[in-house]
C-alpha cells in the first residue's frame, strides 16, 4: 500500500472539492444515507469547510478491501464521517454523512 498521509490527502481531497472536476462517487448500497454530498443535500464547499477544520488528529487510513495498493481516508470531524481514495486523477467518494 503506498503511503498517502494526512497532509497529502487532506489538500488533495480539498483541491478536488474546490475544482469541482475531479471528484466521483463510489457505488454502494444506502447511498440515500451514506453519501449526502452525492445526493446533493450538502455541498462540496460545505464539505470542504468541515476538512479545513481537520488535523490529523481526525484522520485514520488504511487499504481499500478490493486493492490494498488503495488507500481510504477517512476524516471525522463535528460529526462528520467523509471517507475516501485517490485513483488519479480523481478523488473517489465513499461516504459523506452525519
Amino acid at each position: 500500500m503506498k503511503q498517502e498521509g494526512f497532509r497529502f490527502a487532506k489538500e488533495k481531497v480539498l483541491k478536488a472539492l474546490v475544482d469541482g472536476s475531479s471528484y466521483l462517487h463510489e457505488t454502494r448500497n444506502a447511498i440515500d444515507v451514506k453519501n449526502l454530498l452525492q445526493m446533493g443535500l450538502v455541498t462540496a464547499e460545505e464539505i470542504a469547510a468541515v476538512i479545513r477544520r481537520c488535523t490529523g488528529a481526525h484522520h485514520t487510513s488504511s487499504p481499500h478491501h478490493w486493492s490494498a495498493e488503495i488507500t481510504v481516508h477517512v476524516l471525522r470531524r463535528d460529526g462528520w464521517y467523509i471517507k475516501f481514495y485517490f485513483v488519479d486523477p480523481d478523488t473517489v467518494f465513499i461516504s459523506v454523512h452525519r
